[in-house]
């Protein structure tokens, strides 16, 4: 299932789009029908004890940080399947850990609001999405038989810090930048014949359900970054280019490349330079990007932290 998102009108930079946000309370009203017709849950609906075949990747092999590398090449097809596998496994854990932050920014915005309004329900039925998410991308390491990798404590200092300081279309917008970049991902990876099927799976429950999450955030986006002062755009916009460089960066933890025997530091280095992924992750992140830059939360000089991310 894929959503209809709303097309933004060119903006003037200061997040004036023109484009006029759909009616909340329809559109949760909505997405409330679309999630009682078509929505999963993952201990049930995926084959936990289906055996995991030995020669297929964990993810596209054309997705993983190395490919085109000296290092790729240097791979056994063994080393490659198991290191795609501590990949995909990575880019799970660290979709734990923005899940988290996620259900904290949506219950924080709905707080104090009257429940009986679908926009409150839609919230809540949001964040049950996401636990079983999280519930979801933890069984599926496990069942690699791969760690449940996590950012480094740093990183977990700076999603607390970010929870606690912003809301609005920072927040949404933030949601926004994880969610569309892993879909893309995620598309990719379910129709792959190449890749396992546990991370076929799992991607196609994900992209189905995001689906729905994503085209709330672009609304109210688009319905709230209007009424930002110039001061407040400028400080949305370094959070949102903050978080997408951490979550850009973080996606593949150093410690998955030792999964093949390679040295952490050195492969991370690899995998920073690599022009094949860094052109992946722009190509990923082209219709967030022009969706931010539109309703005016990319620009200035934030759009510095963008490019350092790999995502313009």
């Amino acid at each position: 299932m894929t959503a209809t998102l709303s097309t933004p009108m060119p903006t003037d930079g200061t997040g004036q789009s023109g484009k006029k946000p759909v009616d909340r309370q329809a559109l949760s009203a909505r997405l409330l029908g679309s999630a009682a017709k078509k929505s999963y849950d993952p201990v049930v609906d995926i084959d936990w004890a289906a055996p995991i075949p030995a020669d297929l990747y964990g993810l596209s092999p054309e997705w993983s940080t190395l490919y085109g590398t000296p290092m790729w090449n240097s791979l056994s097809d063994e080393q490659r399947v198991t290191l795609t596998i501590h990949e995909y496994c990575s880019i799970s854990g660290v979709g734990i850990w923005f899940e988290c932050l996620l259900m904290q920014l949506v219950l924080k915005d709905i707080y104090g609001d009257d429940p009986a309004q679908p926009h409150v329900q839609w919230a809540l039925t949001e964040i049950a999405d996401e636990c079983r998410h999280s519930v979801m991308f933890a069984r599926t390491a496990e069942t690699f038989g791969a760690p449940s990798y996590q950012p480094p404590a740093s990183i977990l200092r700076l999603g607390k810090a970010f929870v606690s300081r912003f809301d609005g279309p920072a927040a949404y917008a933030a949601i926004l930048v994880a969610e569309e970049i892993l879909d893309i991902f995620q598309r990719d990876l379910m129709k792959d014949e190449r890749v396992q099927p546990l991370t076929r799976a799992t991607s196609q429950i994900h992209v189905v359900e995001e689906a729905r999450h994503m085209r709330f955030a672009r609304e109210e986006i688009v319905r709230r970054t209007p009424e930002l002062s110039r001061w407040q755009l400028r400080r949305h916009r370094a959070g949102v280019a903050s978080v997408a460089a951490i979550v850009a960066d973080n996606l593949v933890q150093p410690e998955v490349y030792a999964s093949v025997g390679l040295d952490p530091k050195e492969a991370k280095a690899a995998a920073r330079a690599n022009t094949h992924y860094g052109d992946k992750l722009r190509d990923a992140s082209a219709g967030l990007v022009a969706f931010l830059r539109d309703v005016g939360l990319v620009g200035g000089a934030s759009e510095l932290l963008w490019k350092r991310a790999r995502l313009v």
